[in-house]
């Protein structure tokens, strides 16, 4: 769509990308893994996303439709296991695009920025997990070129919540 353009977040952009990423989470709040905000995510999150736009392993990008950035990926050049192909891929993740302005291009211009930095990089491949269960997630990514070539299952341990068990057995308080 005319108008999009993408660039990589820089560190001024912080404050932003931490809106958006804590959006992406907030729009999941029923979901088992991603609906479990803690309690100081905002302030964790300004610490987290400050290190991996200062890494030089990662990048992420933001789009800008009408001079208002509505869009964020985050694409991490990832190692493989030592014993498959390819040897590195692209991780994609915390991609989120501002609900007002979805489709109309913006994820896609996205994915493409994230394309040309694979290229640059020599990567062959990107992966990404995405919530189950999520018709639009699902049929989006599919559209965009994704296939689904495995699951993430969890399982509680019913471990008490207020407790840690060490690596000896022995509880420790949080």
């Amino acid at each position: 769509m005319p108008g999009i353009s993408v660039r990589e977040a820089k560190p001024d952009d912080l404050d932003t990308v931490v809106e958006l990423r804590l959006s992406l989470l907030r729009e999941y709040a029923d979901h088992p893994l991603y609906g479990r905000l803690h309690p100081e995510a905002r302030r964790r999150a300004f610490e987290l996303y400050r290190a991996q736009l200062a890494s030089p392993h990662e990048t992420m990008f933001i789009a800008e439709l009408g001079g208002e950035i509505v869009g964020v990926l985050r694409c991490v050049d990832t190692p493989s296991s030592p014993l498959l192909m390819p040897e590195r891929y692209c991780y994609v993740s915390s991609a989120y695009v501002k609900p007002h302005t979805r489709r109309k291009g913006v994820l896609s211009a996205l994915v493409e920025a994230a394309e040309h930095w694979c290229d640059a990089r020599g990567i062959t491949e990107m992966r990404l997990h995405n919530a189950s269960g999520v018709r639009m997630a699902e049929g989006t990514w599919g559209a965009l070129g994704f296939e689904v070539v495995e699951q993430v299952r969890r399982r509680s341990t019913h471990r008490p919540t207020a407790q840690h068990i060490g690596a000896h057995g022995d509880a420790r308080a949080f």
